[in-house]
């Protein structure tokens, strides 16, 4: 199984080839992310996994393109990015684009708003993450209810989210090829 860390940073996985858009010790691959196409090959890796990278860059639907060419048919695309209200989202300078509980939907087939892109996707797993700046109400009580099921994220997130902002978005993908 052929595994792809993408903007790895320092954080270097065994198992992994290593990607970031900085050569430092134990990154495999140097690779500018907003040159497109990616220097990857189609269908290469079964595994992406992509931890606080997809909202460094300027475009999401490039990226998201990028990341359905890359892997494998039934392969698994791990994302974790900070979820819009929160003020981690905005917080850094260096974000560029920003991600809803929501923003995925436009990836999947028979999806209304699936029009800007080709690239299909399975959402496997979405959840709402409190984390550790949220310590106030992350008991994991907070967490477990709203991740409770699609019902709760979404009342959560439309009517709550800016009352008691989550820190992160995690969702597994699986890309559809025909």
């Amino acid at each position: 199984m052929k595994k792809l860390n993408l903007g790895c940073g320092k954080d270097i996985r065994k198992g992994y080839v290593n990607l970031d858009t900085v050569k430092l010790k134990g990154v495999d691959v140097v690779q500018d992310l907003e040159k497109f196409p990616w220097s990857l090959k189609n269908n290469e890796f079964d595994e992406v996994y992509c931890d606080n990278v997809l909202e460094h860059l300027s475009d999401i639907i490039k990226p998201m393109e990028e990341l359905w060419r890359i892997t494998k048919n039934g392969g698994k695309i791990i994302v974790k990015v900070p979820i819009f209200p929160s003020v981690w989202a905005a917080t850094d300078p260096t974000h560029r684009s920003f991600y809803s509980y929501v923003t995925f939907n436009y990836f999947r087939e028979g999806d209304g708003l699936n029009y800007y892109s080709k690239a299909r996707f399975k959402i496997l797993k979405r959840k709402i993450e409190f984390g550790r700046y949220t310590q106030l109400w992350n008991t994991g009580i907070m967490e477990w209810l709203v991740n409770l099921c699609e019902m709760t994220k979404k009342i959560y997130y439309f009517y709550f989210s800016f009352l008691i902002p989550a820190s992160s978005l995690y969702v597994e993908l699986e890309p559809i090829k025909k």
